[in-house]
């Protein structure tokens, strides 16, 4: 989290969300890289309270988000429900004190484990259920309405990451390649059944596995863009995390393996998108692109470690070469 919203955060502002949402006093931080997200516990259910800065998300994209949840949700989707407030507000609202908000929800937890991708878990049968929960997902997508809200999930090229002369000023050829990047996407056709809402970050930390089915979370990213982009993260982050010291061949041997069990999957639930494969290497550089922009954003050089500076300077490179991360058979 930026250091100008951990000046803003207190204790006295959690415990208020705390009593709007009926939860015991006691929670356990589990994330802070872009929300506040906390176990809680209400009565004895574990919860997830997720604390949003104003500066991140305004409230209307909360709603649609949360909106979308709960309609996947009813319609068979592993991922959590929204719960309303004591007030039956699915957003509380508390000015920081600069003149900006922190606005909370509260969420079900979802069932099963983390699965690690060094782990045994991580094998084909993971790969398949990977696919069919994303295919389910899109299929759904396809006939969603939004409900009650005044804003829509914003579309993929209003994610302000891809601003990212705001965040590198002065690395002219990166600023270059990303907005070659942009234009090259603003061809791409859309229609119903390549194009609509998607998660946009369903990395192996984002959901838990039970041994059978991923239960999908943290859908903070969503966003109106290709289904490809949803079918090239799975795999960019299983090469990021798993096989980016590897050699060449291994890296593309793993990623062949992995899109022939991740797609038997999608295929279980929605008709592969049209041009999905050609599309993927778009979408790993995209994702470079942003994984380098919110690095800059949220880690002073300072705060840096030697293993964050790999990653950057990976992400530098390819960026630099115009070359996704895996090269596809």
């Amino acid at each position: 989290m930026e250091k100008s919203v951990e000046i803003l955060f207190t204790r006295e502002i959690l415990n208020t969300f705390l009593d709007c949402f009926c939860l015991q006093p006691e929670v356990k931080l589990l994330g802070d890289f872009e929300n506040y997200v906390f176990e809680a516990y209400q009565k004895d259910k574990p919860v997830i309270l997720r604390i949003t800065h104003s500066s991140h998300r305004r409230d209307g994209e909360i709603l649609a988000e949360l909106d979308w949840i709960n309609y996947l949700h009813e319609h068979g989707v592993g991922c959590p429900l929204a719960f309303t407030s004591s007030n039956n507000q699915f957003i509380e609202t508390l000015p920081a004190g600069d003149g900006s908000f922190f606005y909370a929800c509260l969420f079900s937890k979802v069932p099963g484990d983390p699965v690690r991708i060094k782990s045994a878990d991580f094998n084909e049968q993971l790969f398949t259920a990977w696919g069919s929960a994303i295919g389910q997902m899109h299929a759904l997508t396809k006939e969603y309405q939004p409900g009650n809200v005044f804003n829509l999930r914003p579309s993929w090229e209003e994610e302000e990451l891809l601003d990212i002369e705001t965040y590198v000023p002065d690395e002219k050829e990166i600023i270059k390649n990303t907005k070659g990047l942009i234009k090259e996407l603003e061809f791409l056709t859309k229609s119903k059944d390549n194009f609509g809402l998607i998660h946009s970050d369903i990395h192996s930390g984002n959901f838990f596995y039970d041994g059978k089915s991923i239960h999908v979370f943290d859908f903070d990213d969503s966003s109106y863009h290709w289904f490809a982009s949803d079918i090239a993260i799975p795999l960019y982050y299983s090469i990021l995390y798993g096989f980016q010291d590897k050699a060449k061949w291994e890296r593309e041997q793993f990623a062949g393996n992995f899109l022939t069990h991740f797609m038997k999957g999608y295929g279980e639930h929605n008709f592969l998108p049209n041009g999905w494969k050609e599309q993927l290497p778009l979408f790993f550089m995209l994702r470079d692109i942003t994984l380098y922009s919110v690095l800059h954003k949220k880690i002073p050089k300072e705060d840096r470690d030697e293993s964050l500076n790999q990653m950057l300077n990976g992400l530098h490179e390819r960026i630099l070469n115009k070359e996704p991360i895996v090269q596809l058979g």
